[in-house]
């Protein structure tokens, strides 16, 4: 494949997953496993779920292959009755691991208060919170 083929596929699945992104979202869930073999032991096992619900969404994917390298990763939100919740991590076989968490709520007053956290792969936290008026 060239690279101006590449580029036009790329630039096609982008625009078909914000199409996806942008539909009404049904409540359901789905999930598949891919197990791939092949020769000389070399081969790999995939998974996918995700699961939404009125004030909910979460989505997952792993990876292992035969030789023990593999990944996690992982993604939700939850909102309703003036509270968003939501994070993601990501892991790995090797021990890295990042993630983040934010929640904000509203308080009723024409504030809302916000907490968010997030860990890079290097080990190092930041965390952020306060107050702010929502009238902004």
């Amino acid at each position: 494949m060239t690279a101006r083929n590449l580029a036009l596929a790329a630039g096609a699945w982008a625009a078909l997953s914000t199409l996806i992104v942008a539909l009404p979202a049904e409540a359901g869930a789905w999930g598949r496993t891919v197990n791939v073999q092949g020769p000389n032991g070399r081969g790999y096992v995939q998974s996918q779920n995700v699961s939404r619900q009125a004030g909910a969404v979460s989505a997952s994917r792993s990876t292992q292959t035969n030789y023990g390298y593999g990944s996690a990763h992982a993604r939700g939100a939850t909102w309703g009755g003036g509270v968003y919740q939501g994070g993601a991590s990501h892991s790995y076989n090797s021990g890295a691991y990042a993630g983040r968490s934010t929640t904000v709520v509203d308080n009723g007053d024409g504030t809302a208060s916000y907490d968010y956290s997030r860990t890079g792969f290097n080990g190092q936290t930041t965390t952020a919170s306060g107050t702010i008026d929502r009238a902004r």
